[in-house]
């Protein structure tokens, strides 16, 4: 495992040297995108770089990003491990371009396209479960938001993860308190993270979801029972006018806006 640290913390710190590649440069190159939760020093894009960085991004293992509207995050992650040769900078977003709005499953890498908030939870808990069954030794991975909580088919997906004892199945939350319409905290809280998953017999891990260090050692996988781990973000860390501002959950960024930001994250 530890050569497999290592290279996440470089490729993660290789990819902060190149915001080209960045999500703020496929928002602002299709004038769409959700730059909160895309942004390059966002919980969405430190979490996957890191897990790709530890368990790759194909089988037997399977990362399903369930909240898909951070689908640019994705992308770069996987252009910065090499999964994807094209940068995504360049077509996302445009008409005819396989870069889409939500993660696009004809792309390598993303095994289920997804979108609608909550899917993408039992769609890493299948794949877990078809793993232990064909005796692989595969996991299922869902990285997804604290706002998708709100979702029931998340509580449901972890009574069936808990009824089958699916150990293999890893669940992160990016926990940044923000939801497209507002504060979670204003519009439906979902308190005591720690205790609700603990009662469907997950073990909890909770972490800076900014430091690349605490999630490579987090998610390892338990042998007896699933992993939930709660990784505390800020929405559009490092670029003062968007960070922790629920309002930049979706917007425009003109490009010159966008090359600002840039620069002064350099």
């Amino acid at each position: 495992m530890v050569p497999a640290r290592r290279r996440g913390v470089d490729g993660c710190a290789d990819y902060c040297g190149r915001p080209p590649r960045g999500p703020d440069s496929q928002a602002a190159g299709a004038g769409q995108g959700g730059p909160a939760a895309d942004h390059r020093h966002g919980g969405g894009a430190d979490l996957l770089l890191a897990v790709f960085a530890k368990f790759g991004s194909g089988p037997p293992h399977a990362v399903v990003l369930s909240k898909g509207h951070s689908a640019a995050a994705l992308y770069a992650a996987l252009h910065v491990h090499g999964v994807i040769a094209e940068n995504p900078a360049e077509t996302y977003g445009r008409s005819g371009s396989l870069f889409t709005g939500h993660p696009n499953h004809k792309l390598p890498g993303i095994p289920f396209a997804t979108g609608s908030l909550g899917h993408g939870i039992p769609y890493a808990a299948g794949w877990a479960l078809a793993q232990r069954l064909k005796g692989t030794g595969g996991l299922g991975i869902a990285v997804g938001g604290d706002g998708e909580l709100q979702e029931g088919l998340v509580w449901e997906t972890a009574q069936i993860v808990q009824a089958k004892g699916i150990a293999n199945f890893i669940y992160i939350v990016d926990v940044n308190g923000g939801q497209n319409d507002g504060l979670l905290e204003e519009i439906s809280p979902v308190p005591r993270l720690r205790e609700r998953f603990e009662a469907f017999g997950f073990h909890v891990r909770e972490l800076d979801g900014h430091d690349y260090g605490e999630i490579l050692h987090a998610v390892e996988p338990l042998p007896d029972r699933p992993l939930a781990v709660l990784a505390r973000t800020v929405k559009g860390k490092g670029v003062r006018a968007i960070e922790g501002n629920p309002d930049a959950h979706y917007a425009k960024i003109p490009e010159k806006t966008a090359e600002k930001w840039k620069r002064s994250l350099s």
